[in-house]
């Protein structure tokens, strides 16, 4: 009998360290970092928290937002591709490490395509054709008329040789059989300055910045990028609506290291989608003009390698001038 009872404390003991074992071993058991390819400040970032915020309070542990900045994204990218699968490194990035620096670049020493576990496809923000209100065109009709009748003449800002109004301006010249002048920028500011001052004729960029001077009719904004139009420009066309079968948008999508666990995958893209149907979620994403989209982690898969083909032929003409 002392023999049984003692075998029964032994296996009794033996549980309890097993069932604290699997305890301890619950993700998440320790501050989960949040990597952020860009300084601290800017759209990214601020969501970025956002969506720790909403995952600490979830899930009961900290999540830290940490910021890496460097080669355009792809540096706290790559930190992030070589971690260890456990759950405790993410990425949360917008389009350049996700997709089109693998395009833009010779090496990013990881593949946005292969080497992350996609979680969910969070949000985007439209960008926006523009013109200053000396050119003679309403509309994207007119537009095009326009630049057929003066092929290389009508001019472009964006906010860099590679950046999304870049490649977004050389798409649709590409689709349209047209040909525009481009004029590159170091960043969006100086290309909404010179669109406001008339230096050019029309920029491609994001939406944001421009809605107030298209508030006050300082510029025109023709059409959106988007597959659909823009909330914040109802009354905006999209390209697709004239004819022009292409969309492009900057998007913001949260990935982990490849081959993270399933059931880390699926608590961390249910809480996200939460955050995005919540009526806080909506109105915070709102304040930096972004749409959300949410989904399933295949949804970003499938996403990645749609962005990473169609803008392959488009950065390939002007790859010795963008890969560095």
């Amino acid at each position: 009998m002392a023999k049984l009872l003692a075998m029964g404390m032994v296996l009794t003991a033996g549980l309890m360290v097993n069932a604290g074992a699997l305890a301890q071993s619950a993700w998440p058991n320790r501050p989960v970092k949040l990597v952020v390819p860009y300084p601290a400040g800017g759209a990214t970032d601020a969501v970025a928290r956002l969506l720790a915020k909403k995952f600490s309070d979830s899930l009961g542990q900290s999540f830290i937002v940490e910021n890496r900045a460097g080669a355009n994204g792809s540096l706290g990218a790559a930190s992030v591709a070589s971690a260890t699968p456990d759950g405790n490194t993410l990425l949360f990035s917008s389009t350049g490490p996700l997709s089109l620096n693998k395009l833009l670049y010779r090496s990013t020493n990881f593949n946005p395509a292969t080497d992350f576990t996609p979680i969910i496809l969070l949000a985007d923000v439209p960008l926006v054709l523009a013109v200053h209100p000396s050119v003679p065109v309403k509309n994207m009709n007119e537009l095009m008329t326009y630049l057929k009748a003066n092929p290389g003449k009508v001019s472009y800002s964006s906010s860099g040789v590679g950046s999304m109004g870049h490649l977004s301006a050389l798409l649709m010249q590409r689709t349209a059989d047209i040909s525009m002048l481009h004029v590159a920028y170091k960043g969006g500011a100086a290309a909404m300055a010179d669109l406001l001052s008339g230096v050019v004729n029309t920029s491609f960029d994001l939406l944001p910045p421009y809605l107030p001077h298209v508030a006050t009719g300082k510029v025109r904004a023709l059409a959106v990028l988007g597959k659909q139009r823009s909330p914040l420009l109802p009354d905006v066309p999209t390209l697709i609506e004239f004819g022009i079968n292409i969309s492009a948008t900057g998007w913001f999508g949260l990935v982990g290291p490849k081959g993270l666990p399933t059931d880390v995958v699926f608590k961390l893209n249910k809480l996200a989608n939460d955050f995005l149907a919540s009526a806080e979620g909506k109105a915070q994403l709102s304040n930096f003009s972004m749409v959300p989209i949410g989904g399933k982690p295949e949804d970003l898969s499938k996403f990645v390698n749609s962005e990473l083909d169609k803008w392959a032929p488009v950065v390939a003409p002007i790859a010795a001038e963008v890969m560095q």
